[in-house]
């Protein structure tokens, strides 16, 4: 779980290039506004930072970030999946987002009730964003996070509905 009063606003994934960047995996409505040259992230896990913005660019879409103390690729690699925070007064309140660490560990059913697993992740999408839905049998279902499909996300029952077309969630079963 993140530090109390923060959020994720990226997801460090994999080293671009021998200069210490790497991608991220974006997870704030304004990535222009949050990632600035000198700006510093808590992360998660805690001794991965503070970390400081050096570059940031934008690479076929993706953005690549540098890190002041961080300028070859084994560094770069030494930051793989750390999380960068930000405090939660900096992000601006929208109703309809909804934050990973919120989601994650929710129960998933189906409208009758019947279960369907847990929420492993949110994958943020340029056109949509995906519902990573952990099975009890240890599979991975993406699940498009639009309202049609997840009709009901019950916050004190920890709880998300789902509402899938027939054959949504047999996708990627061995035949």
């Amino acid at each position: 779980m993140s530090q109390p009063d923060t959020y994720v606003v990226a997801r460090v994934g994999k080293p671009h290039g021998l200069r210490g960047e790497v991608t991220v995996q974006v997870h704030t409505d304004e990535p222009e506004r949050r990632f600035v040259t000198g700006a510093v992230f808590a992360t998660e896990p805690e001794g991965a930072g503070p970390l400081e913005l050096a570059t940031v660019r934008v690479h076929q879409g993706t953005y690549l970030l540098g890190f002041v103390g961080h300028t070859d690729r084994n560094a770069a690699e030494a930051l793989r999946g750390t999380r960068l925070l930000a405090p939660d007064a900096d992000e601006p309140d929208d109703e309809d987002a909804w934050r990973e660490e919120d989601l994650l560990g929710m129960g998933v059913v189906l409208t009758d009730g019947s279960t369907v697993g847990e929420v492993a992740a949110l994958h943020l999408r340029e056109v949509q964003d995906l519902l990573e839905v952990r099975t009890p049998d240890g599979r991975d279902l993406l699940v498009p996070f639009v309202e049609e499909l997840v009709p009901e996300i019950d916050e004190d029952a920890r709880r998300v509905v789902l509402d899938p077309p027939p054959g949504l969630l047999e996708l990627g079963e061995e035949q």
